[in-house]
């Protein structure tokens, strides 16, 4: 039953995600209800901006990444590497974060041994490859807080999220797209938009695999995504380059009547993700030569049930995003794909003279 519900979201969250990129019939009925959510959204940041609402700084600078739009865009890897761009500049810095389903009800830090399902998958991520001090809340000013009062030494936050965490003042707000960019333009629910494009941010990164024209915005920079040899899940120490996972396309021939891949003639080589845009991490593998046979999954997909167990496959390529939920499985065929991303230099360069409070050349 689990599964037959895990397979109709995914199919009204694709549905929904290709009605946001154009203007049909569909959204614009919502057109009513989106003129709602903007006066409400609106409200609220201007009572921010008043001071009718309070925000706070926690003693630190704070640099936020998040979006303008509803679903993944490819923050969790610009955290990782703008964490370790700052440490190179000589910060130490700290990492906040909601924590997608965690279940905590007062600021938590994050361990590489917290479970996933404590913390939130991307907070674990984090954690496990910066091993700076991540902390997770749902009140990040009370997270930001509670990793600063423990941890002295950092001097610097970095908030995995929060764009419209106003409560939580911020020195440098980076905001993040995919190759979906802002999709019809229309805020919710008409369209994917939380706030206007037009929203006010230092910088903007797009993160787009297939390599089209930047969006003429002012401080806009392309978020360049590079997987690295994938890791086997039951034996991390075994790595193997993505080349040798490449299978001849005739091999991987799955007809219609073969849902999943099960049964004669299924694929060699599946690749399966349960991120914010599946398609992303698809696109990265075909641009390195493979071709695999693809399970998109529902961003933050739970594992609760295991989508793999009638898939007849030799080889299960899976993001690092799952992986941190999968540690516990006995499954020889699943080998983990890490992606890096390359910041351009420009951008750090923003973000630090920003926060040293010095105005960008």
């Amino acid at each position: 039953m689990s599964g037959k519900i895990s397979t109709l979201r995914n199919r009204a969250e694709t549905g929904i995600a290709q009605a946001w990129q154009r203007r049909g019939a569909l959204a614009w009925a919502l057109t009513p209800f989106a003129a709602v959510f903007a006066a409400a959204s609106g409200a609220r940041r201007a009572a921010f901006a008043a001071g009718w609402l309070k925000s706070v700084r926690v003693g630190v600078p704070v640099v936020v990444v998040g979006n303008v739009t509803v679903g993944g865009t490819g923050k969790t890897p610009t955290v990782i590497a703008l964490v370790e761009a700052l440490r190179a500049a000589g910060y130490a810095p700290g990492v906040v974060s909601r924590g997608y389903g965690a279940r905590v009800e007062r600021p938590t830090p994050v361990t590489p041994d917290t479970p996933a399902r404590l913390c939130g998958d991307e907070p674990l991520l984090i954690a496990r490859r910066t091993g700076v001090p991540v902390w997770v809340s749902p009140d990040r000013v009370a997270a930001a807080s509670a990793l600063c009062a423990a941890h002295t030494d950092v001097d610097v936050i970095v908030s995995d999220d929060g764009l419209q965490h106003y409560r939580l003042q911020r020195d440098f707000e980076l905001v993040v797209f995919d190759h979906r960019l802002g999709g019809n333009g229309f805020l919710l629910p008409a369209g994917p938009l939380r706030e206007p494009l037009s929203r006010r941010r230092d910088a903007t990164l797009v993160n787009d695999p297939y390599a089209r024209t930047l969006p003429p915005w002012p401080d806009t920079f392309a978020l360049k995504l590079q997987p690295g040899d994938a890791w086997h899940l039951a034996n991390p120490a075994l790595h193997r380059p993505l080349a040798q996972f490449a299978v001849p396309p005739a091999s991987q021939g799955v007809s219609p009547a073969q849902p999943g891949g099960a049964g004669p003639g299924a694929p060699r080589l599946v690749a399966a993700a349960g991120i914010g845009s599946p398609e992303r991490f698809f696109a990265t593998l075909r641009a390195a030569g493979l071709a695999p046979r693809t399970l998109p999954l529902a961003d933050h997909y739970a594992y609760t049930t295991n989508p793999f167990a009638d898939l007849a496959a030799d080889t299960i390529l899976v993001t690092e995003k799952d992986a941190v939920k999968l540690a516990a499985w006995n499954d020889a065929r699943i080998w983990v794909v890490p992606v890096e991303a390359a910041l351009d230099h420009r951008l750090i360069t923003l973000v630090v003279e920003k926060l040293r409070g010095r105005p960008s050349a």
